[in-house]
């Protein structure tokens, strides 16, 4: 069982920036997939970015340049660095993983990752 913690949520005005942080507490073995999603209200949960088990990086095209995803092994922590933001990115933001072979890219659907934190709020006002 994995437990992932977000934090680092809060309200900006548009083209400031935030820093959102995962922890997994405790022993976790194998490897995984991590990654920042977002829910927006009347919408679908969306990939944002992810970290696969060898350190590749993907980002939605809607956050390329402007986000930042990075991860520390040896904490179990997963980090989003977000510049400019923009109204259209306030949102729930979540932190989730699945376990995948070190080798394997990260899963396309949302509904395949299996481990969800509470999530965190981002609010970007015009």
């Amino acid at each position: 069982q994995v437990q992932l913690e977000e934090s680092g949520g809060g309200s900006v005005q548009a083209g400031g920036s935030l820093r959102l942080s995962c922890l997994a507490p405790g022993y976790t073995t194998g490897t995984y997939c991590m990654g920042w999603f977002r829910h927006a209200p009347g919408g679908a949960r969306a990939k944002v970015a992810t970290y696969d088990a060898d350190g590749r990086i993907t980002y939605r095209d809607s956050v390329k340049g402007r986000f930042t995803i990075s991860k520390v092994n040896a904490e179990n922590s997963l980090y989003l660095q977000m510049n400019s933001l923009k109204p259209e990115d306030t949102a729930m933001y979540y932190c989730a993983a699945v376990h995948t072979e070190w080798w394997s890219l990260c899963p396309e659907g949302v509904s395949e990752f299996n481990y969800w934190g509470q999530g965190t709020q981002v609010t970007v006002s015009s």
